[in-house]
């Protein structure tokens, strides 16, 4: 009995070992499996690093070498612009000396997302597992000795338009300057300073370039990229000896400086750019719109490029079809721009720091936007040296600076709003004289030493008609104190102000307060905004808006770029002032020009009507400031033109306070020349 029971007992602790045994074995055995699995992750995280000499050591030893299997890797992921691969397991199973696993891969390339099943077959090398890397790691009917091809077929990208279909922006041709070092002859230093100084590359850029080890005295070795239309560049480089100019594909902005701020430029994409638009199309090799309506219109501007992505084998023949995507060429942006009248005025402004923006008010077109000075956007296709480069960055009057789409303090254009909201709201009574005298005023003595001065007096009532003919700061000071600074404030929200104005490009808003306030604070703000001083800024587009109510019952309109057939406006806010206000402020304004006593008489043009506003707006920081600058303004529409090319035109020149006819009436001269 005894004997049996010890039996009993070594039975049971046999199987309480054998069962211990077997479950540490298939825990053992998950845990490695798991490993297994971890591995083949890991390894697909580093091909989206890109961080090939790591997969490397994730990889059993084999007869490839380490630079070889980076080359391969390198080449293929990076030639086929690899992006987001993802692995799922599907199953595992042991093996010898390890296990077989099964996988879904999935993966973003030039050609399309492509995704495949696939296995790998994991290793224990030196008590490490491993996995046992070929080719068909990549592809699965890829082989060590097959390579990965990839064909592109550009795609066109979509030009952009002005009204009478001028191409704009569009793909054409640009000329690249090369050396071909055989024939620089005898002179061959003399030669390349020449080189150097036309194209504005350093001489240690060329024999860099020249020395490099595939160029032969037949090669020819790139240089600088140029604008195709400028010949006579291009006729004093082919003087020189060695130099040769091919033509190649590029994109090609007609009217350079004339529109480059509203046009913009591409260049080539960055890997910021790659990854912020991954799975969108782009290639390493893409063009993007930088800035400008190129950069606005990206999306319906940009073609997709035709790619075919194939295996071949070591007799260049086809073995396998990867992934294939059709070309899809851009689509064409046509403009309400005039490009005649965009040139007229860049010539007209060119050597001033300001802006125009011409728009047609009864349907919102815009036709010309201008900022001066300017740069050409060819330069950016090209390539900019660094004197250029550092030329456009340090020059104080900001060529790169976009002005139409900031905001500006608008001076004296802006009593017409404020004149508009008085009369809307029945805080003014257009015919009420408010009887002061002189040049400078106070409401009372809690004002202390602050007083509201205008330029110069004039006889005849103190009434909004002579305010606006003789832009009379006191007179819309008070106006402003009338109306009350919640019903002001208001008044300008409900037309926009401290709001995004819908538009391709994106412009400042408009305020009446500092940093965006939603109230003026204190009676002496309040009364200089009513001038447009105080914290008043505005855009101009939006302005231009604006003033579009005066010859639209009240009704501001809304400004486009895109051209539309049926020419018909759209009403941007309806009623932003009521019907027997802007009629009252147009008529006024066009005494403001008719009128002999007007600040814009100037303007007067026989056989035309054009109603307008004289602007000077001071940049003071305070009383005692003398360095800051002064903007010339003149706001103007021609009304019931014969022909209906009715024009809206808001313009500005900085820094007048130098110019002896102020910057308004300097501005007239340059806008009569688009009537004349």
């Amino acid at each position: 009995m005894k004997n049996k029971k010890v039996l009993i007992a070594v039975i049971i602790i046999a199987i309480i070992l054998i069962i211990g045994i077997v479950t540490t074995v298939i825990v053992l055995g998950n845990k490695e499996q798991e490993e297994a699995k971890q591995l083949l992750s890991d390894y697909a995280s580093l091909i989206n690093d890109k961080n090939y000499d790591e997969m490397y050591s994730k990889v059993a030893s084999m007869n490839t070498s380490k630079e070889d299997f980076i080359s391969r890797n390198k080449n293929i992921y990076e030639g086929i612009d690899c992006e987001n691969l993802e692995i799922t397991i599907n199953s595992i199973e042991k093996a010898d000396n390890g296990y077989n696993i099964s996988y879904h891969e999935k993966m973003v390339t030039s050609a399309g997302e492509v995704e495949f099943n696939n296995t790998a077959n994991v290793v224990k090398e030196n008590k490490e597992l491993k996995l046992k890397w070929s080719s068909s790691m990549i592809f699965p009917q890829l082989g060590d000795n097959d390579k990965v091809r990839v064909s592109t077929i550009n795609a066109r990208r979509g030009s952009i338009l002005d009204r009478n279909n001028v191409a704009l922006a569009e793909d054409g041709s640009i000329a690249s300057v090369g050396i071909v070092p055989g024939k620089l002859g005898d002179a061959k230093d003399e030669n390349i300073s020449k080189i150097s100084q036309l194209t504005g590359v350093s001489v240690d850029y060329i024999n860099q370039a020249l020395s490099a080890s595939y160029v032969k005295d037949d090669t020819f070795v790139p240089i600088k990229k140029i604008v195709d239309s400028n010949t006579s560049l291009k006729e004093q480089l082919l003087q020189i000896p060695g130099v040769m100019i091919n033509k190649e594909n590029g994109r090609v902005y007609s009217l350079g400086q004339e529109a480059s701020h509203l046009i913009g430029y591409v260049q080539p994409i960055s890997s910021e750019e790659l990854e912020e638009n991954s799975g969108k199309g782009y290639t390493s090799t893409s063009l993007i719109g930088k800035s400008g309506l190129e950069l606005a219109y990206e999306n319906t501007l940009r073609g997709i490029d035709g790619t075919d992505i194939y295996i071949v084998d070591e007799n260049e023949n086809r073995v396998a079809t990867i992934a294939t995507q059709d070309k899809k060429d851009g689509t064409d942006v046509k403009l309400t721009i005039d490009s005649n009248l965009e040139k007229q005025v860049y010539e007209q402004m060119k050597s001033d720091k300001g802006f125009f923006v011409i728009m047609q008010p009864k349907t919102g077109e815009l036709l010309a936007l201008v900022s001066t000075p300017s740069y050409d956007s060819n330069d950016f296709v090209v390539g900019l040296t660094n004197d250029k480069w550092n030329s456009l960055n340090n020059d104080e009057s900001r060529p790169l600076y976009n002005r139409f789409i900031q905001k500006y303090c608008p001076g004296s254009t802006f009593k017409a709003v404020t004149g508009a909201v008085g009369l809307t709201t029945n805080k003014i009574n257009p015919d009420e004289d408010y009887g002061y005298s002189g040049t400078s005023w106070q409401k009372d003595s809690s004002w202390g030493n602050y007083r509201v001065t205008t330029l110069t007096g004039y006889s005849g009532p103190k009434n909004l008609l002579n305010g606006l003919m003789h832009s009379d700061n006191i007179y819309f000071a008070q106006s402003a104190l009338k109306i009350g600074a919640d019903t002001f404030t208001s008044s300008l929200d409900k037309i926009g102000f401290n709001q995004s104005l819908d538009f391709p490009l994106s412009l400042a808003k408009s305020q009446y307060a500092s940093n965006n306030g939603s109230s003026i604070e204190g009676e002496t703000k309040l009364a200089d905004s009513g001038y447009g001083q105080g914290d008043i800024l505005v855009n101009p587009i939006h302005m231009a808006a604006i003033y579009s109510a005066f010859d639209n019952d009240g009704n501001m309109i809304k400004p486009r770029i895109e051209y539309d057939e049926s020419k018909n406006g759209e009403v941007l806010i309806q009623n932003a002032f009521s019907k027997e206000a802007a009629d009252t402020i147009k008529n006024d304004l066009i005494q403001v020009v008719e009128n002999p006593e007007g600040t814009a008489n100037d303007m007067k043009i026989s056989g035309m009507t054009i109603a307008g506003k004289t602007g000077t707006a001071e940049l003071k920081t305070s009383a005692d400031d003398t360095e800051s600058g002064t903007l010339g303004w003149f706001d103007c529409f021609t009304v019931d033109r014969q022909n209906g090319n009715d024009m809206l035109i808001i313009s500005m020149v900085e820094n007048v306070q130098d110019n002896s006819d102020g910057g308004s009436h300097y501005l007239i001269r340059k806008i009569r020349t688009l009537f004349e």
